[in-house]
């Protein structure tokens, strides 16, 4: 197998991980909202940080089943321009990967 095509892989593959763990705290986190846990919430830089190392897909997906940070414009940026940037990494991948061959 060649190199670009394991590269690909691997980052979908991190895609997919990342996406998961975001569902996971943004619906943690709205459990603890919705029960008022205050100091114990999941931080912002957290959610924030882990749609924008990958998970981005996740975060909107997770954003839409638990009406969670909605209501905040640079939640919606951060999200946003991190799936456009993990789009595109994933599309110029696939290009190297398979030579423009579609």
């Amino acid at each position: 197998m060649e190199l670009t095509i394991i590269i690909l892989f691997i980052y979908l593959g991190i895609i997919v991980l990342m996406s998961l763990l975001a569902i996971i705290l943004y619906g943690k986190d709205k459990k603890m909202a919705v029960k008022n846990s205050g100091p114990n919430r999941i931080k912002e830089s957290k959610l924030l940080g882990v749609a924008a190392f990958g998970g981005a897909i996740g975060a909107f997906i997770a954003r839409l089943l638990f009406h969670h940070k909605t209501d905040k414009s640079y939640f919606s940026l951060t999200i946003y321009f991190s799936l456009l940037l993990q789009i595109i990494t994933a599309a110029a991948l696939i290009y190297v990967a398979f030579g423009g061959a579609f």
